[in-house]
């Protein structure tokens, strides 16, 4: 005989399914490399490779790394013909020229450091941008932020800024002998369009390297004109600098632009991190409140089924 409170039970079972206990059935693992639509486990790895790579990072990086090589690669060879320039042809007595040659020579020292410096500079900015793509990739996963790195990210968009600024400047001093190199190959120009000129001679025409400040003005001759100045045009030194600055100068351009780009990925990285950092703290406290349900609710059933 089937009781009144064994009836309640059982229709109380029948209308909430979801009280009974849940089964929980082994799904057997894929063995190989095939996914559940068939396609190869080593094609999704190198697609979630791809698109874990920080693309504007690498690009900046790549055009960071060869404004420098520009930079320093055609400007020490650039400074070394300017010295064999001035001492064959503007300043014949050494001590005239002593302090320019230890100011040339200091800034050769300094493009070998400049190089180091940005090659590492570089890659710690890449892997810097490794890591913030993955903790935006992966934020719903395991991964988790820390205040240390969104520290280091902040960091290092103060320093890129502060080298964009030098970089700036350095540009701008790197336009100078490029200036005075393009004065001295117009005026050689000039020279040879008045060759065909009786009323006006060449020899008239010259160019004083004193006036730009770089060797005393007791320096000896400290000019070239006419037919003289127009030799030096065509020496392999006077085209290998002249151009080799000009190669320079434009590498100190590409490296600012590469920072500017840098400057834009660090700030936008560090914004997707204190977002990321946010949705973090949320999660936990969804996932906090989602265990205390679970908690209320294991304990009611269990309250019932001791009541039945």
């Amino acid at each position: 005989v089937i009781t009144r409170p064994e009836m309640e039970i059982g229709r109380y079972h029948w209308m909430y399914r979801s009280s009974r206990p849940h089964r929980y059935h082994h799904v057997p693992a894929l063995r190989g490399n095939v996914s559940p639509l068939g396609i190869q486990g080593c094609f999704e790895c190198c697609i979630k490779c791809l698109g874990g790579v920080p693309y504007a990072s690498l690009v900046a990086t790549i055009l960071c790394f060869s404004g420098v090589a520009l930079f320093c690669g055609c400007g020490h060879v650039a400074l070394t013909g300017t010295v064999s320039i001035l001492e064959q042809h503007f300043s014949t007595t050494a001590s005239d020229h002593a302090l320019l040659s230890e100011v040339i020579q200091l800034m050769q020292y300094v493009i070998y450091g400049i190089a180091s410096f940005f090659f590492l500079y570089g890659i710690i900015l890449l892997a810097e941008g490794f890591y913030t793509t993955s903790a935006v990739k992966e934020l719903h996963g395991e991964f988790k932020t820390t205040a240390c790195g969104r520290c280091i990210s902040g960091m290092f968009v103060f320093l890129t800024y502060v080298l964009g600024v030098a970089w700036l400047g350095v540009f701008g001093f790197s336009a100078v002998p490029v200036f005075m190199f393009y004065n001295i190959w117009s005026t050689c120009e000039v020279i040879k369009s008045l060759q065909t000129n009786v009323t006006v001679p060449g020899d008239q025409i010259c160019v004083d390297i004193r006036q730009y400040g770089i060797i005393p003005w007791n320096a000896v001759p400290g000019k070239a004109c006419g037919p003289i100045l127009e030799n030096i045009c065509n020496t392999n030194e006077f085209y290998m600098s002249y151009h080799l600055f000009i190669v320079a100068c434009a590498g100190a351009g590409a490296t600012v632009i590469a920072l500017i780009h840098f400057l834009m990925i660090l700030s936008s990285n560090w914004a997707y991190l204190k977002d990321a950092s946010k949705m973090q703290a949320y999660q936990d406290i969804k996932a906090k409140e989602e265990q205390e349900l679970q908690d209320i609710q294991s304990r009611s059933k269990e309250q019932l089924n001791s009541y039945t």
